[in-house]
């Protein structure tokens, strides 16, 4: 994939590109929304800006795939590709796009490593850049193909037609088409994004997985309130806005359905484990696999605060039921009730079936951990799958 010139040199400078990617990217998002305030109030997400999140997100990405590329020169990271490339198609993000980020991240570059940046390495990470770059716009217009929609024009208008409030901080939105034509199909596990106008004239926009089947007459999101301490940034804009705002009756812009943490193979034994609103996807996966009448064993794994905390218990515990293998597995930190676990989830003595696939949705900790104690038991690393959301989408490849 990289030049053998180009691979040389960038492997001699990553140590000092690595060190000073935080500064370069910093930099970066200042020259980008300074040249384009738009992106910054209608595309990326405010909330992860005002954190840093974003610059942590976007050095991560970059770093991790050229250290990709100078340690497995022959192979492509698909499984980084493909997630985030998911995310931009669901954010309708456009080949025209890349040159204007390549545009300021290379002056960022210049401006941050002066005189280190010689006429060769700026070639070689050049380079990298427009690999991953072409990669990432392959992938998405091939998105774009699937779903039948002019790249990046990924929004349609949905009718909120019910409202259900799960806990004190989660609710569940039930949509249906706004001009009363066929939604278009998803696979369980998928999510959308939503695109909200704000007080102040934004158009905000994340992402919520699906929680129903995709044979329901509706799709419902079940979006979760983010609180933000000022430590960690601000309340969530759009989830606040959700839950404040929008009652049966309202319109939402949402976008097609994408995201690949969807089942491979479906006859296979499975491991569902979630924590917090992780749950959704698997959710989405348990009625699916419900409806259709899976046969092998499928063991569900939740983790969350307490009862009260969990969203959809009584669905995930219900539509577990309808499959085979132990009844559903639930940990609670706080007032487990009874038949529940306390504590975090420890697998020890959890049956997990030879050839099992397992899917995973929860923040990081808990997905790197439930993954060490699956391939402790012997569960291959190929067959365990993530889902993250937010701006660390890279980590999970790992």
């Amino acid at each position: 994939m990289l030049s053998e010139k180009s691979t040389t040199t960038v492997r001699a400078t990553l140590p000092a590109v690595g060190a000073a990617i935080g500064d370069i990217t910093e930099l970066f998002y200042t020259k980008l929304f300074a040249a384009h305030p738009e992106l910054l109030r209608d595309l990326f997400n405010r909330g992860n800006q005002a954190a840093g999140l974003q610059k942590q997100a976007l050095a991560g990405s970059i770093a991790a795939f050229a250290t990709h590329l100078v340690e497995h020169p022959d192979v492509r990271p698909d499984v980084m590709l493909h997630r985030i490339a998911h995310k931009h198609a669901s954010l309708g993000v456009t080949r025209e796009q890349y040159p204007v980020v390549h545009t300021h991240l290379f002056a960022a570059i210049v401006e941050v490593l002066g005189e280190a940046v010689t006429p060769e390495v700026a070639a070689a990470w050049d380079e990298v850049y427009w690999l991953m770059a072409n990669a990432l716009i392959a992938i998405e217009e091939r998105l774009y193909a699937e779903q039948r929609v002019i790249a990046g024009d990924v929004w349609r208008e949905w009718t909120v037609a019910d409202r259900t409030e799960e806990t004190a901080d989660c609710a569940t939105f039930h949509l249906v088409p706004a001009d009363g034509a066929p939604a278009p199909d998803f696979k369980p596990g998928q999510y959308v994004s939503v695109q909200v106008a704000l007080a102040d004239g934004a158009r905000q926009i994340r992402q919520y997985s699906l929680s129903s089947a995709p044979g329901a007459p509706t799709r419902s999101l079940t979006v979760k309130r983010v609180h933000g301490p000022a430590a960690a940034g601000p309340d969530g804009e759009v989830s606040g806005h959700l839950h404040a705002h929008v009652r049966p009756g309202d319109r939402l812009r949402v976008s097609a359905p994408y995201g690949d943490l969807v089942l491979r193979d479906p006859g296979a034994p499975l491991l569902l484990a979630s924590a917090g609103i992780g749950c959704t996807p698997m959710l989405s996966m348990l009625a699916h696999l419900a409806d259709t009448g899976h046969a092998a064993p499928v063991t569900v794994v939740h983790a969350d605060r307490s009862p009260a905390d969990h969203a959809l218990r009584t669905d995930h515990r219900a539509v577990a039921g309808k499959l085979a293998g132990p009844e559903a597995l639930f940990w609670y930190e706080a007032e487990p009730e009874a038949g529940d676990r306390a504590g975090r989830v420890d697998l020890t003595d959890v049956p997990v079936a030879p050839g099992t696939q397992a899917y995973l949705c929860g923040p990081l900790p808990f997905m790197r951990a439930v993954r060490e104690q699956l391939l402790a038991k012997g569960v291959a690393a190929a067959d365990v799958h993530y889902e993250v959301f937010g701006p660390d989408l890279w980590l999970a490849a790992a």
